[in-house]
């Protein structure tokens, strides 16, 4: 291989480095009302324009840490190939729980996404899809 080639193909790996280190999870959707949230309780400011926002389970909870956090989400599969093409930043503004009885339950999903982000990604509004997710 020449130096040429070999300089094209760092290029290339470098670009496309950031999607190598996205993490796997399901993510669902969930209904308004959003409020009270475990980050900022009723305050309406809290939420990014153009409603992309989302809860999270305990893997990224991190003890509230997580609120604020922003994400990079991609639809990767599902039944009936709900996918759409490309990629939205989300906001953390909740924690959702394992627990059915919680107020914010999401007991086989990663990532709850408000029902505007799921639509962003997503053809089925009520599927449970596999996104990849990387902290930006």
């Amino acid at each position: 291989m020449d130096t040429a080639n070999i300089v094209i193909f760092i290029t290339m790996f470098v670009c496309n480095f950031k999607y190598a280190l996205g993490d796997i999870g399901t993510a669902s959707s969930y209904d308004p009302p959003y409020t009270p949230t475990k980050c900022n309780g009723d305050q309406a400011d809290q939420f990014p324009s153009g409603n992309l926002f989302v809860s999270v389970s305990e893997g990224l909870w991190d003890n509230g840490a997580a609120c604020g956090r922003r994400y990079r989400l991609k639809c990767l599969s599902g039944s009936n190939k709900p996918c759409k093409d490309g990629t939205i930043d989300v906001r953390v503004v909740d924690f959702c729980s394992k627990s059915r009885s919680s107020s914010r339950p999401c007991p086989s999903s990663t990532i709850l996404l408000s029902n505007d982000a799921f639509s962003a990604i997503s053809k089925s509004p009520r599927a449970k899809i596999n996104v990849e997710y990387v902290q930006i």
